[in-house]
């Protein structure tokens, strides 16, 4: 079994949800902290709930569209703990719509965000993985990775993208680099991505899909993370495909 105590992580999408829990539980385990998001106020008050708890934590405000901040926050990182062990790419966006709505800024915000974002900070913390011959990248899809539903068209493809990278990324990196590549795909999570859904039917179908099963917390999303993570050295958890058990979809 691995040891993560005194590996250094960055958590993207860490303001809120799966990020947020996760950022708490790699804390928890020992591991040093970079919160990065776009809401600083709330990557402050994780990163005193972090240092309360006994924790090392920093706060950077970034966001991943933008290759100038990410690698300017990676850089913010480095410099406060010396490498990067682990990126949790988590950030990303979920407005779901009818494609015939032609919603073609949430679109694009879509792919800048889920695709372009998640490239922007491999990249940026790659050279250090490698260079160390060392590292775990962790990718957030989704059940939309691996499957397609109406009115998330736009947003399958943009986690069917990430699933293919991520298995590409570890066939490249693994053998040669010694880094280790695990692709999350949730099912149904409660978070706040359904706050970004503008279509009202949308809104109330996954209003009504609550009523139907207990949805996965953003806790048991972390908690998987963990295993990934704590797995013996000669071990890559390549893909996690966990929802709820009562989806049967």
């Amino acid at each position: 079994m691995m040891s993560i105590k005194g590996k250094v992580a960055l958590v993207t999408g860490a303001s809120s949800g799966i990020g947020a829990a996760t950022a708490l539980k790699l804390a928890e385990n020992g591991v040093k902290l970079g919160l990065a998001a776009r809401r600083l106020h709330r990557l402050t008050e994780l990163q005193e709930k972090i240092r309360a708890a006994g924790g090392e934590a920093i706060a950077i405000e970034m966001d991943v569209v933008d290759e100038a901040a990410v690698t300017a926050g990676v850089e913010k990182l480095v410099e406060a703990y010396g490498t990067i062990d682990i990126v949790f790419n988590n950030a990303g966006l979920m407005p779901l719509s009818d494609i015939e709505h032609l919603k073609t800024a949430e679109w694009h915000r879509m792919v800048d965000v889920n695709v372009k974002g998640l490239l922007n900070t491999t990249a940026a913390v790659l050279p250090y993985m490698i260079k160390r011959s060392s590292g775990h990248i962790i990718n957030t899809s989704s059940i939309a990775g691996r499957k397609t539903f109406k009115g998330l068209s736009v947003y399958c493809a943009t986690k069917h993208a990430i699933t293919a990278f991520s298995d590409g990324l570890r066939m490249e990196l693994a053998p040669t680099h010694n880094i280790r590549v695990t692709c999350i795909q949730p099912g149904a999570v409660e978070t706040e991505l359904y706050d970004q859904i503008t279509d009202p039917t949308y809104v109330e179908q996954m209003e009504d899909l609550k009523t139907q099963m207990e949805f996965l917390t953003a806790d048991n999303i972390a908690d998987t993370i963990l295993f990934a993570l704590n797995a013996p050295k000669h071990m890559n958890v390549a893909e996690l495909f966990v929802l709820p058990t009562q989806q049967g979809w």
